[in-house]
């Protein structure tokens, strides 16, 4: 086991200069290129650069949303993550153990036991009934079959579908085929949750009510979260923080409000262009320090300025700006709030 260092205490997953190029000779092409050759020089020897040089860190209890064009190394760098793939170079640590020193045996017990997947694809078994779908994995792991559906029916209830638990995923519609897909995954209780773009086949509405669900389960469980996506709304709305990859490497990694306030490329710009200002900048970016009289309503500054400006609508002027304990943070006026919404 690798020995925690001051970078991944408290960090749930860090990978560190991972690379994966498809191809017989990779780790070979890789070590006689050095460390940072350029995509065209690693095409021109015959391998295909997926994921070029990651290095990034998970804390416990965050969602980390990684997104990108299609093409861009997303999805393959978050089946590196859980060894699915194998990487050329690096390593993966999860916990502080490093995963590529991990045993098959070792790992298929990790993803069995401490990580959860959802994909695109639902990849439900059609045979089986939701709550048989649901408990699938906690039978793989051997649990006895009243815990398995007792475990099963708690996870069905949490994603809303209490009722349904006998209906078979052919009488379900897409988003309730999607729930059952969350469920699954979180029956084992996993400490690490990936999801790879497991909205982008829904309808728009769904998908936005699917967004909702899982602000509000997170909000419940509070899992450590990978979550894949090439829709930079869906990004925004999600994450604690966004890593952009391009060609396979990381462009920007940050929280949504400094993606979009000072993108680091034209690239990163095309993404955050478009969107409003006062969807992610958070009122504690936009307050002033507090003079005068306190004010009598208030607003928390972990909200985004388009979430607290309905809170003008009646004249008022000024709001206390507080902290999560109700301590005030500074004053939030109206004139800045209308400067940011009209002038961008």
């Amino acid at each position: 086991m690798t020995e925690k260092t001051p970078e991944t205490r408290d960090a749930k997953l860090v990978c560190r200069h991972l690379w994966k190029l498809f191809g017989a000779r990779g780790a070979e092409v890789l070590a006689a290129l050095g460390p940072d050759p350029a995509p065209e020089r690693l095409i021109a020897a015959g391998v295909v650069p997926a994921v070029r040089d990651v290095s990034l860190s998970v804390e416990a209890g965050e969602i980390f949303v990684i997104m990108g064009l299609s093409g861009s190394g997303k999805s393959t760098l978050v089946r590196l993550m859980s060894r699915l793939v194998e990487p050329t170079s690096g390593e993966v640590l999860f916990n502080g153990q490093n995963l590529l020193a991990a045993s098959e045996a070792e790992m298929t017990m990790i993803r069995r036991h401490k990580m959860g997947m959802v994909f695109q694809h639902f990849a439900l078994l059609p045979h089986l009934t939701v709550l048989d779908n649901v408990a699938f994995p906690l039978d793989v792991q051997g649990a006895p079959r009243a815990e398995r559906e007792a475990r099963a029916r708690q996870m069905i209830e949490l994603v809303g579908l209490g009722g349904r638990e006998g209906a078979f995923p052919r009488q379900l519609s897409g988003g309730q085929q999607q729930r059952v897909g969350i469920a699954r995954s979180l029956a084992v209780e996993p400490e690490l949750w990936f999801l790879d773009e497991p909205f982008s086949a829904l309808d728009p509405l769904i998908r936005r009510e699917m967004q909702d669900e899982f602000i509000r389960l997170q909000s419940v469980l509070q899992k450590t979260i990978v979550f894949i996506t090439h829709d930079f709304d869906e990004a925004i709305r999600l994450a604690d923080r966004i890593a952009i990859m391009k060609d396979g490497a990381i462009v920007q990694e940050g929280t949504p409000e400094e993606i979009v306030l000072s993108p680091a490329d034209d690239y990163v710009r095309a993404f955050s262009g478009a969107v409003p200002k006062a969807k992610v900048v958070r009122v504690a970016s936009a307050m002033r320090a507090a003079e005068g009289e306190e004010p009598t309503a208030e607003v928390a500054g972990t909200l985004t300025v388009a979430e607290a400006a309905p809170l003008f609508l009646n004249g008022t002027e000024r709001l206390r700006v507080t902290d999560g304990q109700g301590a005030t943070l500074g004053h939030l006026h109206r004139a800045d709030i209308l400067d940011l919404m009209l002038g961008g």
